[in-house]
């Protein structure tokens, strides 16, 4: 696992049409249990080099019920994210992560990982690449869904402040979906 990791972050190949440059972030080890699947590094993760180091780090956290230094033990959980380089910024935000990655190495770091892991998928990148024609037909309806996918995928939405009114319309998803989150988290830890 370490070799692969290093060739990952050795990886340029999207180098080209990365604003700030290649820097992969990532990390897995070959016992981990709960895979973090997202979308990308954002401006600050991509500075630190530290995954989810950022607010939407700190809500993910929350919605897990753990600490960071749970968080950050490789053994319990590993991140690997679609892209997994900054892909810069759009009038929106950030732009969508770059394609190249998926195909290229989440297929090998998967391989890599002993037993069957939790994986969740957040946002709808991840959830439209793993569940294909499984998923619904939006990231709402997937992630109210979410038992239809268990006991292997468990879909999410990001938790960036930027979801702040999604997360305002949707209140069945703190009194549902994040209690049965917490609770097969603690099992898996």
């Amino acid at each position: 696992m370490e070799k692969l990791l290093g060739e990952i972050r050795d990886c340029k190949v999207c180098e080209p049409h990365l604003s700030l440059g290649a820097n992969p972030v990532l990390y897995a080890s070959k016992t981990s249990k709960i895979l973090i699947i997202g979308q990308a590094p954002g401006r600050i993760v991509h500075t630190t080099g530290i995954a989810w180091n950022d607010k939407s780090g700190d809500t993910l956290r929350n919605w897990l019920g753990i600490n960071k230094e749970t968080f950050y033990n490789p053994n319990i959980f590993a991140t690997i994210p679609m892209g997994f380089c900054f892909p810069g910024t759009g009038k929106s935000g950030d732009l969508p992560p770059r394609k190249e990655c998926f195909p290229l190495w989440h297929h090998k770091i998967l391989s890599e990982i002993e037993g069957n892991p939790l994986i969740l998928l957040i946002g709808q990148y991840a959830q439209k690449q793993y569940l294909q024609e499984y998923a619904k037909s939006n990231l709402t309806e997937t992630v109210k869904s979410f038992n239809e996918y268990l006991p292997k995928y468990f879909p999410l939405p990001h938790p960036s402040p930027r979801n702040n009114i999604w997360m305002k319309k949707n209140t069945w998803f703190e009194e549902e979906v994040l209690p049965t989150l917490k609770e097969i988290v603690k099992k898996k830890i």
